[in-house]
């Protein structure tokens, strides 16, 4: 009797700009499948999001020669979450891992994940227990932001989990099927729910080459995870003029009491006035701000422009090239 085929576990990785590291990717992701050999058959879906260099060459070379690789091209640089979603998209797996290309992320830990994956586990997040190599502001920040983000939307996943995770198929068709534009997939990835499981990996410095996530590429990831998952902000603008606003309620009360009770008339208030009229000016104009900036969300979204276009495939695909943001996990895309 035959034994069953080993399961199918895709890698997606978005490269950008990564020529100095790809030869050590290349190199890690094929140690990987030995290491993987036993438990898996692996398949490993590369997106060059419109690298200046030469990765995609390289990315063309590697998948020349090894047929478990996918190599896709996207049209420009469309930003890394549109990459990784690109990667869901054309994935096969029974289990789908996004890793970046820079091997922070040991792809040895891929085994310890794919291990609570067939224990149950639909999404297996890999937290940091620490980050070599980082600056004290980034990691001060980077804590920040993870912890205020679980206050506001606590199903957006667990604090210190990044982009390197494993996600069940059904997860991945879950994820697949949520085609908004401002994405922040790491929250999207727990929002999904099914069954999870964490595993702790002590983050390594860049192989080579330097950071594609500038401060203020982490700044509009920040602003999308916030606007993305919560409501939060309209609230605290709410709250900011309520208690911004009750001084001159307990000044007007006061005025009152004093002028009913006791006779005396109201002084000239212009200080008081001018503050107040600032005040309410500044809280009126920031409020606008954040009201702009879902209404704004809401433009981009109703256009319904594709989330993202692919150039070419290696080896070539047989199937429509450009994504379409109607697609839903009910219709996979078949390779």
């Amino acid at each position: 009797m035959s034994q069953p085929p080993l399961p199918l576990l895709s890698l997606v990785v978005p490269c950008y700009n990564e020529e100095e590291v790809f030869s050590a990717l290349e190199t890690a992701l094929i140690e990987l499948g030995q290491l993987m050999a036993q438990k898996a058959r692996l398949e490993f879906v590369l997106v060059n999001d419109g690298s200046r260099d030469s990765t995609w060459e390289q990315m063309a070379a590697f998948a020349a020669h090894d047929a478990r690789v996918r190599a896709v091209n996207l049209s420009r640089n469309f930003g890394h979450q549109m990459a990784v979603t690109c990667g869901c998209d054309l994935a096969q797996g029974d289990a789908v891992v996004t890793i970046d290309a820079d091997l922070q992320d040991p792809p040895e830990v891929v085994a310890a994940m794919f291990d609570q994956f067939q224990n149950g586990a639909d999404v297996v997040f890999a937290v940091r227990r620490s980050r070599e190599g980082e600056t004290a502001f980034k990691l001060g920040t980077a804590a920040l932001f993870y912890r205020l983000l679980r206050w506001m939307a606590p199903e957006a996943g667990p604090a210190d989990a990044g982009d390197f995770r494993l996600m069940s198929r059904r997860a991945v068709d879950g994820l697949r099927g949520m085609r908004e534009r401002h994405r922040y997939i790491r929250g999207l990835a727990g929002w999904v729910g099914f069954r999870t499981a964490t595993v702790e990996y002590e983050r390594a410095p860049r192989a080579a080459g330097h950071t594609k996530y500038t401060l203020l590429k982490m700044s509009k990831l920040a602003f999308d995870a916030m606007f993305s998952f919560s409501i939060f902000p309209l609230r605290l603008a709410f709250l900011f003029a309520l208690i911004a606003s009750l001084p001159i309620w307990i000044y007007l009360v006061y005025a009152t009491l004093r002028t009913l009770l006791g006779g005396a008339a109201l002084e000239p208030g212009w200080a008081s006035l001018l503050a107040s009229i600032t005040l309410f000016g500044a809280l009126i104009l920031i409020s606008l701000g954040v009201v702009g900036e879902y209404v704004g969300r809401i433009y981009e979204q109703v256009k319904q422009r594709p989330l993202y276009l692919v150039q070419e495939c290696e080896p070539p695909l047989d199937l429509p090239l450009n994504n379409s943001t109607q697609e839903t996990a009910s219709e996979p895309t078949n390779l």
